[in-house]
Parts: structure tokens; sequence; C-alpha cells
């Protein structure tokens, strides 16, 4: 079952659903994510209305109560590392590459920290600047490295509070396509602070115009293809077999000593070769990017 909202005439936020990608839409006046939002249909209508929403626009499936993003996936933080040392440290990218060609290992300093290995690690973003897929985006004034980063997003339906994994991947509502837009040039230099990342990540996130029933995703989602087009031709084709954690071990440890509630948002970090960052290819003005996960949805965005 898919999910989606548009703008009606008289300022209403409706709730349309769908079985599958060949059927139409139709109005659901049901709580089809399994919640009733937290936020006033007013409010969300005047959000929406400030990214361009007219009468008919697609909005976004869900306004995020917050928003936790974790990285999963090993392969994409040495990717990354990689691509980072190209492209602001060159000396030490060339050094890297040369001791990986002597050892056949990843350079040392270019894979997670230990805590990685022992626990989901995840950062707390900014739930109020997301944006909904067909927006037209532009990079903060102070990038000179504009980057994006295919996620997969998943929403709390039920609460949540010192869960075991099996009752925490149960609190799961929908599934979507998040796009984790990054400053690189901003992004090491606030995390070297022993800090999270700050400005280099809170300006904007997006996701895709559509959401899916978590029983369409759960069993296969490691497994659904992905791409990630630029100016219309497929640059990537990002991978997500390898997660080191289970959603159901993330959430788990989302919820030790602390209550989780509907609408609160989670990401799996980004896929293997999911941003620019790893296979050198950045977003410029005048590009129009595309993000795909088979099954889920559809992120574009015109690059202003």
């Amino acid at each position: 079952m898919q999910f989606r909202r548009r703008m009606t005439e008289t300022g209403r936020i409706a709730v349309e659903v769908r079985g599958g990608p060949d059927e139409e839409w139709t109005e659901s006046t049901a709580a089809a994510l399994g919640y009733v939002s937290p936020f006033t249909e007013a409010w969300e209508a005047k959000q929406a209305a400030g990214h361009g929403a007219d009468a008919g626009s697609v909005v976004l499936p869900f306004q995020p109560l917050s928003f936790r993003d974790f990285m999963i996936f090993e392969q994409h933080n040495i990717n990354a590392a990689r691509g980072w040392a190209r492209r602001f440290r060159p000396g030490l990218g060339r050094f890297a590459k040369g001791v990986e060609f002597v050892t056949r290992k990843p350079f040392p300093a270019f894979r997670p920290k230990p805590l990685w290995y022992r626990k989901p690690i995840y950062y707390m973003s900014n739930a109020s600047t997301f944006v909904p897929s067909g927006t037209t985006v532009s990079a903060p004034p102070y990038s000179t490295a504009f980057d994006y980063e295919l996620e997969l997003a998943f929403v709390l339906r039920a609460p949540l509070f010192n869960a075991t994994p099996e009752e925490a991947v149960k609190a799961i509502g929908a599934f979507a396509v998040l796009c984790d837009f990054s400053v690189r040039n901003v992004q090491i230099p606030e995390m070297s602070s022993n800090f999270g990342p700050q400005k280099s990540k809170h300006f904007m996130s997006s996701l895709s115009s559509t959401a899916v029933e978590a029983a369409d995703v759960l069993d296969r989602w490691t497994t659904l293809p992905s791409s990630v087009s630029l100016n219309g031709r497929v640059i990537a084709r990002p991978d997500a077999t390898s997660p080191n954690w289970t959603l159901g071990e993330m959430l788990a440890h989302s919820s030790a000593g602390e209550r989780l509630y509907p609408g609160e948002l989670f990401a799996t970090g980004t896929y293997v070769n999911g941003c620019g960052m790893e296979i050198g290819k950045w977003i410029a003005p005048g590009d129009t990017l595309r993000l795909e996960i088979e099954g889920v949805g559809v992120i574009e965005h015109d690059i202003a």
C-alpha cells in the first residue's frame, strides 16, 4: 500500500492511498500511516505553502516529529572518507591509496571509530527543515561542496520504551526515500570538534512524495534496487545488502531509557555509493537530481 498527501483547494491536506503503482489514487479518511499526526492540519498546510505548495500539489507524506539519522554501512564510511581525502586532503589521499595498495586493506583512518562496531550510532538532525520531492533546492551560502545522500527512512506508528529489537520493528509504520543533503566542506570540521554535524546537515533534508506501508518493505529492504541519476543519466546504483545493524536493533538502541513517539523519523544512513563524495560526483546549480529505491519511492530536485 502506498500513501501520499495533497493540498486541496480549501487548504486542507488530503491523504490518498493506492495498492500499487498501476492503480488510481483514492482519498482516505483513516490514519493511513497507523497514527494521528501530532501537528495541526493548519500548521502543516502553512509549512507546505512555504515550500511552494498550492492546490493540487503533493506535499510531504508525513511531517516528522523528530529525526535521527544512523550510519549502518561500513563500506559507505570507508568510501566517503576516501572521497573526502581526494577532495580536501589530496596528499593524504595519495598516501592512503599507497598504503591500501600495499596492504590490500582499507586505510585504518577511513574505518568507523570503534564505538560504531559496538552499537548503532546516530545523530539528531532538524525535523522542521524537510522539503518534499519536487522542490527546487539550493546549497546554503557557506557551501563549496554540496552533496546528496540516498537513504531509507522509516516512521514510527506506535510508542517505544526500552524495547527489544523484536518489539521495536513492529512499531514501524511506513518507509520512504530520504535525501540527507550535506555541506562537506563544513561537515568534517564540525565533527572534529567532538560534537556531531550541525550547519553541514541541519539546513535541509527531503523525502519522497510517497510512503509505503511497513509490511511491503520490512522483509526485503536490503535487496531493493536503488539508483542515483544526475541530469537524466544514472551515475550510481547504491547498495544496501550489508548493514551492520538491523532496523530493530537501531530502534531498540534509540528507545533505551528514552521514550519514542509516533511520528518520529529514523534513517539508515547513506547506502554504499549513495552519495556524491563516494563516487566523485558533486551537485551544482543547473543540475537535476533523482534518487530512487524501487518499491519505496522517488526523490527529484532541480538544483538552483
